[in-house]
């Protein structure tokens, strides 16, 4: 395996090719905002990463189809906090503390990670011809933890779907607690089809209850909470009479997964093709559904794979979900993500739904 190590002097104004492998091609590039980028694609379309500011997975397109949310964010922008700059397609939220913190929380939402300043990128080429964008980050604070974080994002040649990973590896000398959601924003596709591979019952897609502190409750609000608690299945297809404006949040349940121990959920637009994800319940223990559509924000985020429900902090710890990783040790997650065309969309659905009615 070679690895090409970046600096951020390599990246200018302008989009310059980097490297090409004859199957894929990376670019980098710095937006208007500072905020550098590198551009991975293949034949089939690009995912554009940002290397050293928390690894996010700024923007997704293959097929001419560009699956990231809508959002009145054009560009990155330097931020602490990803409600700042929230219009990526993916980002890591975590690591010692994650979600929506309660009154009784002390951390920022979803935690030190999705905009965190990242030490070290560099491009690495696998033996299958697969181009990785990696990085690295210490994280350690005086009385505190000390941690290690190592994210990547895969793309191979002639593929749709691509991986994104995470390895955390704590470096201090006591346990250190661990909180980790792959937060995946695909855009919300109006009369979409979300396939997920369990029956659509008040017991396996549960309505979140508990109401953060930047949502406005109305009494439209509470009224669309109820009826979808009573009856879920109301947001198989993403009717556009249902507003989401507030934000809807779900917890799934009882997830079947497939023989080879990975679970998938798919959006399928109305064209027949579809964005994908799937990932391994033994690394995520908790999925998450997350639905809002408004002038400024536009996102079917149908499958959040996290550790812990996004309720902040405190929460988690009363509920018994905030995991330890001891001294030494590492915890690793991987979510693979993107477009299937209909043919590969078609066979997806009658896999899942096959495990969901194989109770």
């Amino acid at each position: 395996m070679a690895i090409i190590h970046l600096s951020r002097a390599q990246f200018g104004e302008k989009e310059r090719l980097f490297l090409d492998t004859g199957a894929i091609q990376v670019s980098l590039f710095r937006y208007d905002t500072g905020i550098e980028a590198v551009r991975i694609a293949n034949a089939r379309g690009f995912v554009i990463v940002l290397p050293y500011f928390g690894q996010m997975v700024w923007d997704v397109s293959f097929e001419g189809v560009r699956l990231t949310m809508g959002s009145i964010f054009q560009a990155p922008r330097p931020a602490t906090q990803i409600v700042d700059t929230y219009g990526c397609y993916a980002y890591h939220a975590g690591m010692l503390r994650n979600g929506n913190p309660a009154p009784d929380d002390t951390h920022g939402h979803h935690g030190e990670a999705p905009c965190a300043a990242m030490d070290s990128a560099a491009i690495e080429l696998g033996a299958d011809g697969a181009v990785a964008l990696t990085g690295t980050r210490e994280y350690l604070r005086g009385f505190g933890a000390h941690y290690m974080a190592r994210p990547s994002v895969t793309l191979r040649p002639d593929a749709t779907l691509f991986d994104i990973a995470m390895q955390v590896e704590n470096l201090g000398g006591f346990a250190m607690d661990l909180m980790y959601m792959c937060h995946i924003n695909p855009v919300f596709v109006e009369d979409g089809h979300i396939i997920q591979p369990v029956a659509w019952t008040p017991e396996n897609v549960a309505v979140r209850t508990a109401i953060p502190a930047h949502v406005p409750v109305t009494e439209g609000f509470k009224a669309q909470m109820a009826e979808l608690g009573r009856d879920p299945g109301r947001m198989e297809i993403l009717d556009p009479s249902l507003t989401y404006d507030p934000e809807q949040c779900f917890y799934l349940n009882n997830l079947k997964a497939g023989p080879d121990g990975v679970t998938h959920c798919m959006l399928r637009r109305p064209e027949g093709d579809a964005i994908a994800v799937s990932w391994r319940q033994d690394e995520f223990s908790h999925l998450v559904r997350w639905l809002m559509r408004n002038p400024d924000v536009q996102v079917a985020a149908f499958a959040l794979p996290a550790t812990c429900a996004p309720e902040g902090y405190n929460a988690a710890r009363r509920a018994g979900t905030v995991r330890s990783i001891a001294p030494g040790g590492s915890a690793h997650f991987s979510v693979r993500s993107g477009y299937l065309d209909s043919a590969a969309a078609a066979a997806m659905q009658a896999s899942i739904e096959a495990l969901a009615q194989n109770v």
